[in-house]
């Protein structure tokens, strides 16, 4: 007996428990209810005037990306244009360049003919004039030394001595 007074002495309890969790989920739910709909009403004029907004601006903004595409498709064009273009200056400076250099190889050549020529011409024979010229002036004074050695045997030492210097 005393088993079943506790048993539904609990069962009691229980039910006054799970009333009073019903009556506070009731209040939790109605003050849920309230904030909902105060939010909603809150939210609700944002959310039109942000979809006004976007229907707006999706239009001008699909022309800002058609036009950023068609700006970057001429962009890339005009680039291969002037890359072919400074590739094609480029290709006939280094023609040009390569023409420059053989025409000033080819007078460097010139040049150093005319200074071989020049040479052979005129140097060759202006050192055997000298060297004709140094014999004679030899011959000369051997005579001369020949003419005072009779005079003396001094001074044809001394003259042979000045040849040999």
């Amino acid at each position: 007996m005393v088993f079943s007074l506790v048993a539904a002495a609990a069962l009691v309890v229980q039910v006054a428990i799970l009333t009073a969790l019903f009556f506070e989920m009731r209040q939790t739910n109605r003050k849920v209810n309230a904030l909902v709909t105060d939010l909603q009403s809150r939210v609700g004029p944002i959310l039109t005037r942000v979809q006004i907004l976007l229907e707006d601006t999706q239009p001008k903004i699909s022309n800002m990306v058609a036009d950023a595409s068609h700006v970057i498709y001429l962009a890339r064009g005009q680039a291969q244009k002037v890359d072919r273009i400074l590739t094609d200056a480029a290709d006939r400076l280094r023609g040009q360049l390569n023409h420059a250099d053989r025409i000033l190889t080819g007078a460097l050549e010139a040049v150093e003919d005319a200074g071989s020529s020049l040479r052979s011409s005129f140097w060759r024979p202006m050192q055997k004039a000298s060297a004709l010229v140094q014999g004679i002036k030899v011959g000369i004074d051997l005579l001369r030394s020949r003419r005072k050695g009779s005079d003396g045997e001094e001074p044809r030492k001394q003259q042979e001595e000045e040849l040999f210097i």
